[in-house]
This record gives C-alpha cells, sequence and structure tokens, in this order.
C-alpha cells in the first residue's frame, strides 16, 4: 500500500499525519517513511528523539534519494510531500500511490489552499483517489472541525469520518521524536485512537 500525505499550505499537520499513519501501518506489515518534504520535517521529529529503543520510531525512515533502493522491501510506503505541489505535481503523486491525504486545519487560509487543490484535482479526475482529513480542530463545545467536514461532504469531497483534534499530545510527540501514544500525558491516547480509526477507514477503504 502507498499512502501519500500531501497540502498546499503548511502547518495543517501534514507531517504529523504522515508519522502517525506510518506508525498505524507498521502494525500491519513493514513499513516505511519517506521524507520527500524538503524543510526534512519527518527526519527532525525522529531526531528529537533520546537514544534508546523506546525513543526509536515503529518504521523506517528514509531520504526520498533513498526510497528507489528500499521501497520493494516494504508491504507500506508512507510518502511525506513536499507543500504547495503545482499541477504536475499533483498528477504524479496521484498517480504514483493508492490513497492521496489531504490534511486541513478548518482555519480560512487552510481552506482557501485546500479549495485550490481540490480543483486541481477534479480537472485531474482524481476525484476517488484522495480523502481530505480534518487536523488541529478545537474541542467541543467549539464545532468547526465538524462544520467544515459537513460543508465538504455536501460539495461532495471525499473527507475523512474522524477528525484530528489539537491535542496537546502532538507537539510533545514532536518533542520527544516518538508516536504520540509514547507520549506520557493524559489525553495522548485519545490523540492516537483518532489516528488509529483514521487508519482503519483508510486500509478498510482501499
Amino acid at each position: 500500500m502507498i499512502i501519500t500525505v500531501a497540502s498546499y499550505k503548511g502547518g495543517v499537520g501534514k507531517t504529523t499525519t504522515a508519522i502517525h499513519l506510518a506508525a498505524y501501518l507498521s502494525k500491519r506489515g513493514s513499513t516505511v517513511l519517506v521524507d520527500g518534504d524538503p524543510n526534512r520535517s519527518a527526519t527532525a521529529w525522529q531526531r528529537a528523539g533520546a537514544p534508546g529503543e523506546d525513543r526509536i520510531l515503529p518504521f523506517k525512515l528514509v531520504d526520498e534519494r533513498e526510497a528507489v533502493m528500499v521501497a520493494r522491501e516494504f508491504e507500506n510506503i508512507v510518502i511525506d510531500t513536499q507543500a504547495r505541489p503545482n499541477a504536475e505535481d499533483l498528477l504524479s503523486l496521484v498517480n504514483g500511490c493508492h490513497l492521496l491525504v489531504l490534511p486541513t486545519t478548518p482555519e480560512p487560509l487552510a481552506l482557501d489552499a485546500l479549495s485550490q487543490t481540490i480543483t486541481a484535482l477534479s480537472q485531474l479526475k482524481a476525484q476517488k483517489r484522495y480523502r481530505v482529513l480534518i487536523t488541529m480542530a478545537r474541542h467541543r463545545p467549539n464545532r468547526d472541525g465538524e462544520q467544515v467536514q459537513t460543508e465538504l461532504r455536501s460539495n461532495s469531497v471525499p473527507v475523512f469520518t474522524r477528525i484530528v483534534h489539537n491535542w496537546a499530545s502532538f507537539p510533545k510527540a514532536t518533542l520527544a521524536g516518538v508516536p504520540v501514544y509514547k507520549v506520557e500525558e493524559p489525553n495522548a491516547h485519545k490523540a492516537w485512537a483518532e489516528y488509529e480509526a483514521i487508519g482503519e477507514e483508510m486500509v478498510n477503504g482501499l
């Protein structure tokens, strides 16, 4: 299974999503995360961890230049891409994976960027090859994530059923260099449960 994570805008949880989808898939089979973002955010996440077996990510992480050499060794490949792909990049991304995951926050600027991506994908006739994931949504009683989700569905945009909320566990996981389920924080299990549900939805939908 090849899963690509992409976005037109930074700061929408793209690398967080790539890390946690790779962590989910690693529980189902051998998995590699390809760091194709020029900022090498996934690589920085890994390096943040303290030495020790409990700080090692549960999947292999490689630079995009190494991907061709190692990809055949793994059952699952997750690709973290650079921000703002152009139309040609989008076509290559869609054709090169089973599912293109598009994270977005419920904020207007992020939704603006998402709209550009969806327009480009529609022109490529790739509606069935991507799914939007709403990330960093505020907790109830705020319902901005659910409202955006409903609006996307009403416009026939494929969107994940589950939403990822802005749990304090995620920044802590980044600083520790681990998936969120390894963070010692009261709500870490809830944060991981959201990505687990998204992973199950992703796998069952392919």
